[in-house]
């Protein structure tokens, strides 16, 4: 049964204003982007850079690694620190990142900066939890679902954005402005953001020991964490081998790509509904259950149906795929999300980082498995896989004994 604490007290709901929760969203979305934007462009940058293009893949890889290594070590000081002296040396370090990488000019400065560019978008992931704290509990479903459209937008947008931007002045230029935007998103964080300082303070070595606890602790974030680290997988497996099959099967161009990708923003839009439902099902645990279900099962379709069609038809199929599984994705996340973040108003920020770190680790598997899949057998290769990662999160989901024996 779902552990939740008293409600938040009043002054909690007059600090979040409108303005606050848009410099949120932002603020998550353009640091997400970060781990996405190179994705379509990974082939310009590895002739670039010169990296074989059997390792094409292996910069976006870095970078997740590196986002995954930053939520475990980094994330979990939000419960330590005020939010914003803790976000803005992140974000100007991110920014210095994506200017190395920007001047880069072979292979291993370009890894190395990869890598660091990953530890940006943990800042995103400090600001979630800091929106969950300062939210009413009976809304805080609602107003975190509005802070991931931000996020989700970023990823979605950071696609075509990134092969748009390519196509007209090189992939260099887009590294040169997601470091301007972050430049600018580092002062805006520190003039708008309410301050905000935990109650209770540890030592690093005593926070970091806790996450083990913390973990062993809570089978929902367990259990939530094992079935979206498939979800997450497969979701960046496809992003990673779509434009590489649009490139080599269709041949399509940076822009043509860049609109290709620019379909699965709609599937953003799912997000605050989804928060209302994820509130709802808060109260009356069966919504949630039957919600969660069902976007499990939507994370299927989009790669059994990828396999249908042939010329531009198999291009729009594998557009709509795009679209469904960004949905279904999105929809698990924001359940997710709003169980977690009921565990415990200390340790929110350490939740989330326990979270996203496992997830991201194997979000960074896909990345792999998706250019190696597409290279060894092609995309039915790759949507294979896709199946089997989003099928395994849904047999887990009906299967685990803490989904027979909890009501969350």
């Amino acid at each position: 049964m779902l552990e939740t604490t008293s409600s938040p007290p009043p002054e909690k709901t007059s600090r979040l204003s409108r303005s606050i929760i848009l410099v949120l969203a932002f603020g998550c979305g353009l640091l997400v982007a970060n781990l996405y934007f190179g994705q379509p462009i990974a082939a310009p940058i590895s002739a670039s850079t010169g990296l074989p293009s059997s390792m094409a893949g292996l910069p976006v890889t870095l970078t997740q690694l590196g986002y995954a290594i930053a939520l475990l070590l980094l994330a979990p000081l939000g419960d330590m620190y005020e939010t914003r002296t803790l976000v803005v040396p992140i974000v100007a370090l991110g920014a210095l990142a994506l200017i190395a990488a920007a001047m880069s000019r072979s292979p291993l400065p370009f890894l190395v900066s990869s890598f660091a560019i990953g530890i940006s978008p943990v800042g995103g992931q400090i600001l979630l939890p800091y929106a969950a704290h300062l939210a009413p509990e009976h809304e805080r479903g609602h107003i975190v679902g509005k802070v991931m459209s931000g996020l989700l937008l970023g990823i979605m947008l950071s696609r075509p954005v990134g092969s748009f931007v390519t196509s007209l002045a090189g992939w260099r230029a887009m590294y040169w402005l997601i470091a301007a935007a972050a430049t600018v998103l580092a002062m805006l964080l520190w003039a708008v953001l309410p301050p905000r300082r935990p109650e209770r303070s540890i030592g690093y070595g005593a926070l970091l020991r806790s996450l083990f606890t913390i973990w062993r602790s809570h089978p929902a974030l367990r259990y939530r964490a094992v079935i979206h680290a498939g979800l997450l997988s497969a979701f960046i497996l496809f992003w990673t081998a779509a434009p590489l099959r649009l490139a080599e099967d269709f041949g399509f161009g940076q822009c043509e790509i860049a609109l290709f990708a620019l379909a699965g923003v709609s599937g953003a839009c799912v997000a605050p509904y989804i928060g209302r439902i994820a509130d709802a099902g808060h109260r009356r645990p069966k919504i949630a259950r039957i919600a969660q279900l069902t976007a499990l099962a939507t994370s299927m379709v989009p790669f059994i149906i990828s396999f249908m069609g042939h010329g531009m038809k198999a291009v729009v199929i594998l557009a709509c795929s795009g679209i469904i599984l960004d949905a279904a994705v999105t929809a698990n996340m924001i359940l997710t999300q709003r169980v977690i973040f009921s565990l415990g108003d200390e340790i929110r920020t350490r939740i989330n980082s326990l979270y996203m770190g496992s997830i991201f680790a194997a979000g960074a598997g896909g990345s792999a498995l998706g250019g190696w899949a597409i290279a060894s057998g092609g995309w039915s290769l790759a949507a294979s896989v896709g199946c089997i990662l989003t099928g395994g999160s849904l047999l887990y989901a009906l299967l685990s004994p803490h989904a027979r024996t909890s009501r969350i």
